[in-house]
């Protein structure tokens, strides 16, 4: 396809490091005058004369720049040979077309990290004939010239963003084309039955079937459970690459800012014996063995006593609500077994994984967490139970979900990271395993999957042939939207305009 959003020939410019002071900043030049460009203000070696992927130390110089009107200048600016003025000492490394990450000429200049300088050499570059890149192009012409498919090219944007051990490896794994070598391969197997369902339509008049429809059948059963099992995966990818929600709830003085402290293992949250210390919510990332988790600290659920409190246990529910995991934590001291029971079933929802902590059990030892399993147990205490309600459905809990700890004292807290994080992970997590975390592809498989599911129908119930063909074509065109075998204009830019400039 052509991409028309922008002169593809043009010669870009940008900034690759982020803004602002640093030691070293990055200026990426690329496209056809690209060393011709950089040649005409670094002095040095000549840079069109060297080799690809060669660094070569010299100075970026123009003329004297003009004091302002009215203003005396007291020094002389450092002048070079020709008189021409020092702008900055750098480096420059060549990049030779196509041994490069576009594919084109490529020139970076590694500068001194000075604002000023960066912008001065960004504007001679400007005023030699290239022009400023847009967010995103240089991966944009990488995938238009060949170097990535358009999976991997998403994946260069996630790697960039990645903030932990597992999001980083999943966009590792992408990059590397692990999940394009799946789809490549779903898809190739399709086009071979596709190309003998069209030959068929050529000879639409003669009564032949080059196409065997049992091995069609059996093929397209095999293409959906390897797409089944990339959209199983889609849950897990999602919460690796975003993080894992995870809200604290209870009621109040049931110690969730003591257990959000023990977690961090910091005193990131105010803890005072005061109910309803906590207003608003608190959030905080917890790595676990590479896996992010957004701890929420919420107000206590209550019946509140004043609006500003209201509006805290109005937003504690709305953060369970999207959340994927709630901890639910209750002081085995002060709070009834049917109260416990009474709020989950006001939380719960479908898909919420949830853990119940038992907490202050130093205080309390004597307290039976599996009471909570069987509440009709005759041998609880009636001061442990409360008042059952006979038309209140309670939820059943398995004792799996069930812990004791005592926040306060850091016991079983580490226990308590291993069961979030096998909420989320429970060994899936293996470099070898393709893992979908990408929302454009988890539509597009979708829709291939339905796709197959109208050849299947179709196959049952002796369409014709032109109809089998038409919905075979749609799933491969599906799964080409993945690789960007199949692409548009407006696809290309929503995907890469989310891109930073200078990537």
């Amino acid at each position: 396809m052509i991409y028309t959003k922008h002169n593809l020939d043009d010669t870009i410019v940008a900034l690759a490091t982020p803004p602002g002071v640093g030691a070293i900043g990055v200026i990426r030049l690329s496209g056809k005058d690209a060393i011709t460009i950089a040649d005409s203000i670094f002095h040095g070696k000549k840079l069109e004369k060297q080799k690809t992927h060669t660094a070569h130390f010299g100075t970026i110089r123009d003329k004297a720049p003009q004091p302002p009107k009215g203003e005396l200048r007291h020094r002389s600016p450092p002048l070079g040979a020709g008189g021409l003025y020092v702008i900055d000492e750098v480096l420059a490394t060549v990049f030779v077309a196509p041994r490069s990450y576009t594919r084109e000429n490529v020139v970076e200049f590694s500068c001194h990290g000075s604002p000023y300088i960066l912008q001065k050499v960004i504007e001679l570059c400007l005023e030699n004939g290239a022009r400023m890149a847009q967010a995103g192009e240089f991966t944009l012409r990488a995938f238009l010239n060949g170097q990535l498919d358009l999976s991997q090219a998403e994946a260069v944007a996630d790697l960039i963003a990645s903030s932990s051990a597992a999001s980083h490896d999943l966009a590792m794994q992408q990059m590397r084309g692990g999940f394009s070598e799946k789809i490549k391969i779903l898809r190739g197997q399709l086009v071979n039955f596709a190309s003998l369902i069209e030959l068929e339509l050529d000879f639409g008049e003669e009564d032949v079937e080059f196409a065997n429809r049992h091995e069609l059948n059996t093929l397209i059963f095999d293409i959906q459970r390897l797409i089944k099992q990339l959209l199983d995966s889609f849950a897990l990818g999602n919460v690796l690459k975003n993080g894992v929600s995870t809200v604290l709830a209870g009621r109040p003085n049931a110690g969730k800012s003591t257990l959000l402290n023990a977690l961090l293992d910091e005193e990131r949250a105010i803890v005072s014996d005061i109910a309803g210390t906590t207003r608003d919510t608190i959030e905080e990332i917890l790595n676990i063995k590479g896996v992010e988790f957004r701890l929420i600290d919420t107000a206590g659920i209550r019946e509140a006593t004043d609006t500003i409190e209201a509006m805290g246990v109005q937003k504690t529910m709305e953060k369970v609500q999207s959340s994927t995991i709630l901890v639910y934590l209750f002081d085995v001291i002060e709070t009834k077994i049917m109260d416990v029971l009474t709020d989950l079933q006001k939380l719960q929802r479908p898909n919420l994984k949830l853990i119940v902590a038992c907490n202050k059990m130093d205080k309390n030892p004597y307290f039976d967490p599996q009471w909570l399993t069987d509440f009709n147990n005759p041998t609880i205490p009636e001061y442990y139970l409360g008042t059952i309600n006979p038309e209140a459905d309670y939820p059943e809990l398995d004792k799996k979900q069930i812990i004791t700890l005592s926040a306060k004292h850091s016991m079983n807290v580490p226990y308590l990271k291993e069961k979030l994080y096998d909420l989320v992970a429970d060994g899936k997590i293996q470099t070898d395993n393709v893992i979908v975390s990408n929302a454009r592809h988890f539509e597009a498989l979708q829709k291939s999957h339905q796709s197959l599911d109208d050849v299947l129908r179709g196959l049952s119930t002796g369409v014709t042939t032109d109809f089998v063909a038409m919905d075979i074509r749609r799933s491969l065109h599906h799964l080409g939207e993945i690789t960007g075998e199949i692409s548009t204009d407006d696809l290309l830019e929503t995907i890469f305009s989310k891109f930073c400039i200078g990537k």
